[in-house]
């Protein structure tokens, strides 16, 4: 089992609450859109943001996968989506963040996110076979994500 260490430095265990979520079969683009967009927010605020997302009434704004990402009618939405998957997922680290902010006692509602990293996991490398003989590669990126609150 490999030791997983967080990307937040000049962790205070006083002051900052973190949780992670590892080798997650989800987008890594889309979860990289959405940590940008509740980097800052409350956990409260946060929660609303991803439920709005999950029931599809407000967009996640996608700032670098843009290509060919159609535009959103949402206030200051250019291009976005509506990533249900991801946003679950993020619920999931969420409400773990909470807990664990609520086992070192402090008060849920001053927390705010101070950090949201993506990065890449595991490649796993499958193929598909197709006709002479030939095959067409399929692989698939596992994702982790890491979110730091702090009490403000």
């Amino acid at each position: 089992m490999p030791k997983f260490g967080y990307a937040f430095q000049n962790y205070d265990s006083t002051r900052h609450v973190r949780a992670s979520l590892r080798e997650k079969e989800i987008s890594h683009k889309h979860a990289r859109e959405i940590a940008k967009a509740i980097k800052g927010m409350s956990l409260e605020k946060a929660r609303d943001y991803l439920q709005g997302v999950i029931s599809k009434k407000q967009a996640v704004p996608f700032k670098r996968y843009k290509n060919q990402v159609g535009h959103k009618s949402d206030p200051g939405v250019m291009s976005g989506r509506y990533p249900e998957k991801s946003a679950t997922e993020f619920l999931k680290v969420l409400d773990n963040l909470e807990s664990n902010a609520e086992y070192k006692g402090m008060d849920l509602d001053r927390l705010k996110i101070v950090n949201a990293v993506v990065h890449k996991g595991v490649l796993i490398k499958r193929f598909i076979p197709r006709a002479m003989g030939r095959a067409t590669p399929k692989n698939n990126v596992l994702t982790h994500v890491e979110l730091v609150a702090q009490e403000v």
